[in-house]
């Protein structure tokens, strides 16, 4: 036994017996398919907060910054967002000017004393609809400002704004992390994914920031004001059922900026790191898709080398983790492929040891809701990913929780990655329940076709499901489901080990003990790319001789 692998061993048995409780790892895998079924006492959905409550309604005057929100940038660095002044909405708006007001954030290490500022840019947007009775809308003005020289583990304090005017805000804090390295990890990262703004989706983030996360990745799908027709009224869970005669897919802009001032409690003094989903893509007249998301967010894509928001990397101490786009090019061929080879190839696992990646559609899922819905992009980019041994994939777009066994190829792997999906924060869609493995349940092959993308269903070359597109059992990659809102808290221990929690929204009301744990172990001394034993060692578990 190594001495790392000997000292993680070590590292898990004190931890069971601290704690009292016998939490599974990785290493005892693979696990038998379980199911936990829709729990018929809860609703599987709630309507959307109205745009007249307090949490969502403008709480500041014109220019005063609203909506704040921090992403990361370098470990170094921070960009910090908001917006000023009044979106339009109607028949005819008319784009306010982003440079009459300027992007300025002040911050230093105490509180009321700011011994740095620094300057952004501003914009605006606007979501055009050429169309009979629509409405159009412009944003308010949007500022991303950069700031640097931070130091690491260290407090700092904030405002943004105008002095000029004077408009800044009040003072808001956050905390930096450590630099890579293999022993210095965010202290709580939490998941999420196709959040919304419902009732549902109040409880999911009350739920999460009572577990006092230092970091959020959200996985895609954010405000769903894609549930609207133009002109506002009472959102949908399913627009083209509601709606079949709309000229265009419809939006109502102004739910992003109530989703803006609901998420700032919040993201204000944590940074979120976001990805696209399908109800960012918004069209308008055109061709022009995505943006409100190309727009609001402020993300690392320049310091991680990539040429497009829809996909970028960062480091959080010894974790780089990697964001993928889903609804842009995906193909070997293309710039996105060659980004991520890239990025890739540069990894250094000897400072960032655990290689994170999250893309917004699974491509493990066993529901038959989005059933191999992007089974191209899994043929395009699986074999890279599995090389360069990506550890664990998180995604969303499936409205319930999901997490497989160690997987590759559809088959087995103890090196594959552990696919999670999260796609369960609350979204007025309403909480999947069918699986595509039950009586009836089997999806078409001409269903689940990607908004973009091509279409790649495939029947089963091997294994129980050979020569049939659905297994008729939970697949043996799937190791727990549940049909349940919910978020995820990822905690990294050490270099080889770390804590998934599943937290299920129903558990506020009662003994809040997640739904799902599981320790993730790594195994580089056998799952490298650097050596054949990875190879060597998947042979002996395929054919069970381990």
């Amino acid at each position: 036994m190594t001495q790392p692998t000997l000292f993680s061993f070590i590292f898990f048995l004190t931890n069971m017996l601290v704690s009292g409780k016998h939490i599974p790892t990785t290493l005892q895998g693979p696990f038998h398919p379980i199911t936990i079924h829709f729990d018929p006492s809860l609703r599987r959905g709630s309507d959307d907060i109205p745009m007249d409550d307090p949490r969502l309604k403008k709480n500041v005057t014109s220019m005063f910054p609203e909506q704040i929100a921090l992403a990361l940038s370098t470990p170094t660095s921070m960009w910090v967002s908001w917006v000023t002044g009044d979106a339009q909405i109607g028949p005819n708006v008319t784009a306010l000017d982003p440079t009459s007001v300027a992007s300025e954030v002040w911050y230093g290490k105490e509180s009321g004393k700011y011994s740095s500022k620094k300057r952004g840019n501003a914009t605006v947007y606007s979501q055009l609809y050429p169309f009979e009775g629509l409405f159009n809308y412009t944003s308010a003005i949007i500022h991303h400002v950069r700031i640097d020289g931070l130091e690491p583990e260290t407090k700092y304090y904030y405002r943004c704004g105008d002095s000029s005017l004077p408009a800044m805000s009040e003072e808001h804090v956050f905390e930096t992390f450590p630099l890579p390295a293999q022993n210095s990890y965010p202290r709580r990262i939490a998941v999420i994914g196709d959040l919304g703004l419902t009732r549902n989706s109040s409880t999911t983030i009350d739920h999460l920031s009572k577990n006092d996360p230092s970091l959020i990745l959200m996985v895609g799908d954010l405000t769903y004001a894609n549930q609207y027709l133009t002109t506002g009224g009472k959102g949908v869970p399913c627009f083209s059922c509601a709606f079949p005669d709309a000229p265009i897919r419809e939006t109502y802009q102004p739910r992003w900026d109530g989703w803006g001032r609901f998420m700032e409690p919040l993201v204000s003094r944590v940074p979120m790191m976001v990805i696209e989903g399908n109800h960012e893509i918004e069209p308008q007249a055109a061709g022009i898709t995505f943006k409100s998301y190309l727009t609001r967010f402020a993300l690392p894509a320049k310091e991680s080398g990539s040429s497009s928001n829809f996909y970028y990397s960062f480091d959080a101490g010894g974790v780089h983790f990697i964001m993928l786009g889903a609804y842009v090019d995906y193909n070997s061929t293309g710039a996105q492929y060659a980004w991520l080879k890239e990025d890739l190839r540069k990894v250094d696992r000897t400072v960032t040891p655990w290689l994170v990646t999250a893309w917004h559609p699974p491509w493990y899922n066993s529901y038959s809701s989005h059933y191999q819905e992007f089974e191209c992009m899994r043929q395009e980019m699986e074999q890279l990913l599995y090389h360069y041994g990506v550890d664990i994939v998180f995604s969303g777009h499936v409205h319930a929780y999901e997490r497989m066994n160690r997987v590759y190829n559809y088959t087995l792997d103890a090196c594959g990655p552990i696919y999670i999906t999260v796609g369960d924060g609350g979204n007025i869609e309403k909480v999947d329940v069918d699986h595509a493995d039950e009586p009836g349940k089997c999806p078409s092959q001409g269903d689940n076709m990607p908004e973009i993308g091509g279409v790649c269903h495939l029947n089963f070359s091997s294994g129980p499901a050979k020569g049939n597109f659905c297994w008729d059992r939970q697949p043996e990659w799937s190791a727990y489901r549940e049909s349940s809102f919910g978020h995820g808290i990822l905690e990294v221990l050490n270099s080889t080990y770390a804590l998934w929690s599943w937290h299920r929204n129903q558990d506020t009301y009662k003994e809040d003990s997640p739904g799902d744990q599981i320790y993730i172990v790594r195994q580089p001394d056998i799952c490298s790319p650097s050596t054949s034993l990875k190879f060597f060692f998947v042979f002996l578990v395929m054919t069970g001789k381990q």
